[in-house]
């Protein structure tokens, strides 16, 4: 990062409210091209603060931020890419509040604002409820994968509701065709794709206090309303007219294979369940906006829960405290630093206030759409459960499901394997 000269200082530090310039260091989890758009980010920040920012990355953050912090060398900033690992470091007295100013700042400017508020807030040492987190980077799950043509072709329109995308489901099987395709297969990681449908299906059946219950085992997984949405997800993924290759070839298809049906001709599929990341998997000439497109993993029209959407983020929190560090989170809050990245590629943001027509493309502007129009923003639960559990029996059970297991047992083994982490 280069830095500011003092005259500029003088007359740009005013927006952020510093008194001197420092040294700001970020320590997160981007290298590549994400490390080269967070740097553009930084140095705005930079130029418009005065401050000398620094920003260092790496693949095993999650181990080297404890390391760190234990040392007593920690940055001043840290990205945490999972809220789980921040909440625990909040409570051993590793972060520091944000500005008291930020909650109802995030209440007011981000879509769904509460949920962020939420998922950043957690107890400090003394159990007191604190908001040590600002989301900026955001991730969107869900969402349903399809080739436009394909559609059109065959006549079909994008589903508006739940009870919508059911019938085009149904509507498909009957003109002889097959809906979905639904890999899990990940090495050893297989199951994980399943339990982002789960989430999906949960926050879609059950009010997201169920949820958040579901999450942190105050409802415990063999909770009916948490089997109710297994067996919901079993509606797609264990009825053999609905799934390419059957059911017993969803536990063994890879994740990254599975999108490839929707290109084949005629198409061996019609509809895919992914994140926003899945495109990398896509034939490499298939172009996202014209031969791919996507749209909201929708909501019951019969059921009052609103308009949830289940994804990740980039949680940013002061680990060294430091006007600086704080001029940085406040910086966050400019539309402006939001639509940096924007222009670039790989960002979502739940900001109201960011331009649009900043987005590099207009796939990436119609998932931005989807998180701006959430009514409740959800984390993605297995990466908020222990390891044991999330990335662990939760995945293997999903596999047992898709083998056909009864979803009460299933649901059962993964509590038990919960219980006896505790």
């Amino acid at each position: 990062m280069k830095r500011c000269s003092l005259a500029v200082f003088g007359l740009l530090a005013l927006a952020v409210g510093a008194v001197r310039a420092e040294q700001v260091t970020v320590f997160g989890p981007w290298l590549g091209e994400d490390q080269e758009h967070v740097e553009a980010v930084l140095e705005a920040f930079a130029q418009r603060s005065g401050h000398d920012v620094r920003y260092v990355g790496s693949d095993a953050f999650e181990q080297q931020i404890m390391v760190d912090m234990e040392a007593g060398s920690g940055p001043s900033v840290a990205v945490f890419p999972q809220p789980g690992l921040a909440a625990g470091m909040a409570a051993r007295g590793f972060l520091t509040p944000l500005a008291t100013s930020s909650a109802d700042w995030i209440r007011e400017h981000y879509a769904a604002g509460d949920s962020w508020v939420d998922l950043g807030s957690f107890p400090d040492p003394d159990g007191v409820e604190r908001l040590f987190g600002f989301f900026f980077k955001v991730d969107v799950k869900s969402l349903v994968w399809y080739s436009p043509e394909n559609f059109a072709d065959a006549g079909y329109a994008v589903p508006r509701t739940m009870e919508e995308l059911e019938a085009l489901s149904e509507r498909i099987v009957r003109e002889g065709y097959t809906p979905w395709c639904i890999g899990l297969g990940s090495g050893s990681a297989t199951g994980w794709p399943a339990t982002d449908w789960v989430e999906d299906l949960l926050l879609r059946t059950q009010p997201p206090e169920v949820y958040d219950g579901w999450v942190d085992n105050s409802i415990p997984f063999d909770d009916p309303r948490i089997v109710g949405a297994i067996e919901k997800f079993g509606t797609f993924a264990r009825n053999d007219a609905w799934v390419t290759g059957g059911a017993g070839a969803v536990a063994s298809t890879d994740f990254r294979d599975s999108p490839k049906a929707l290109f084949s001709s005629p198409p061996q599929c019609y509809m895919h369940h992914q994140g926003s990341f899945i495109p990398s998997f896509f034939p490499n000439w298939a172009k996202v906006g014209l031969d791919a497109d996507v749209f909201y993993f929708p909501a019951y029209a019969n059921k009052d829960l609103g308009k949830p959407v289940l994804g990740a983020g980039a949680l940013w929190a002061i680990t060294k405290p430091s006007q600086g560090a704080h001029d940085l989170i406040r910086f966050l809050r400019d539309p402006r630093a939001h639509e940096i990245w924007m222009a670039r590629k790989g960002f979502l943001t739940p900001h109201k206030g960011v331009d649009p027509n900043k987005f590099s493309d207009a796939t990436l502007r119609k998932m931005n759409d989807i998180l701006r129009n959430a009514t409740t923003f959800r984390f993605d639960g297995s990466d908020l459960m222990p390891g044991g559990v999330g990335s662990g029996a939760f995945w293997t059970g999903m596999v047992d499901y898709a083998a056909g297991k009864p979803a009460d047992d299933v649901a059962r083994a993964i509590q038990q394997a919960w219980d006896a982490l505790k």
